[in-house]
């Protein structure tokens, strides 16, 4: 989701954060795609692929207008739920979103114009009552760069950032044009000293089919969801913001601020083709009826 520039300048103002963005280096050119890593067994494979959902944060909204280009929204309020997944591998950690701004965490709740934004706990605090410290990530992926998907990148500098070609250009311009959000400069700043692997319109991270990138571009240009195969569970479709609620998924609606109305209408019919041949459950990440019922983990 994106918000007004208002809003994420304010939550990313501070000193510390001016500097950054001013000492920011120039966009470079992407580092160049590499194989995902071979996914053999091995005798210290931990246990089958399970999913950690954690709560990265709440979004009360008091009219909704902006988030179809049908208007038939407005008026409407809402409060969205903000989720993270860490993607337990036996062969290594995804972690997915990353949440609202780390500067929110345990502060009381911040209101600019429609958005109440707030934060109790960050993703370090959860990771370690899994027993995790970031250190121990092996990926980290968005599903797309906007404020409340990238807030907490400060937290795990040590894991390799998967990106497709697509977004990284709409973050860090190949031209030296400014991004399309300015006022998140200084978080994608701090993507620019990680590990990156530029992937594919479709991505097996581990290698075995079972935890699956794929692009579900317009609302922003290389916005992507996540296709999981859980033991349990079967197969698991994580929206992104593909989709906010469960009505923008019955009726297609559209947010006005998508980068492209045709892309998003396009990806959203791919991506209703994939659940269908999948007999896949899917989760809108924005959605309580959709997380709430997970109780914290997917199996």
């Amino acid at each position: 989701m994106r918000l007004p520039t208002s809003l994420t300048q304010i939550l990313l103002t501070g000193a510390a954060v001016g500097i950054l963005a001013a000492c920011a280096p120039p966009a470079e050119a992407p580092p160049a795609a590499a194989p995902p890593p071979a996914a053999e067994a091995t005798e210290t494979a931990g246990p089958a692929l399970y999913v950690d959902v954690l709560d990265c944060g709440t979004i009360a909204i008091s009219d909704l207008d902006a988030f179809s280009s049908a208007g038939d929204y407005a008026g409407q309020a809402d409060e969205f739920t903000n989720t993270c997944y860490l993607i337990n591998h036996p062969n290594g950690r995804l972690l997915w979103d990353l949440g609202l701004p780390s500067q929110l965490v345990g502060q009381p709740p911040f209101t600019q114009q429609i958005f109440t934004v707030s934060v109790e706990r960050s993703i370090t605090d959860q990771l370690a009552d899994l027993g995790v410290v970031p250190s121990e990530l092996t990926y980290v992926a968005i599903s797309h760069a906007h404020f409340d998907h990238i807030g907490q990148i400060d937290q795990v500098q040590g894991a390799t950032w998967l990106v497709n070609q697509t977004e990284y250009d709409y973050m860090f311009p190949a031209d030296g044009a400014p991004p399309a959000d300015p006022s998140l400069v200084a978080n994608f700043a701090l993507f620019k000293p990680m590990e990156t692997q530029i992937i594919n319109d479709s991505h097996d991270v581990f290698g075995d089919g079972s935890v699956v990138i794929f692009q579900t571009p317009g609302h922003t240009p290389g916005h992507s969801s996540l296709q999981l195969t859980l033991p349990e569970t079967g197969p698991v479709l994580l929206t992104g913001d593909l989709y906010h609620r469960s009505e923008s998924r019955a009726l297609g609606r559209v947010p006005r601020f998508n980068t492209s109305e045709e892309n998003t209408l396009a990806s959203m019919a791919a991506f209703e083709a994939r659940a269908t041949d999948l007999g896949a459950r899917v989760v809108i990440q924005h959605e309580p009826a959709d997380v709430d019922p997970l109780g914290g983990v997917i199996r």
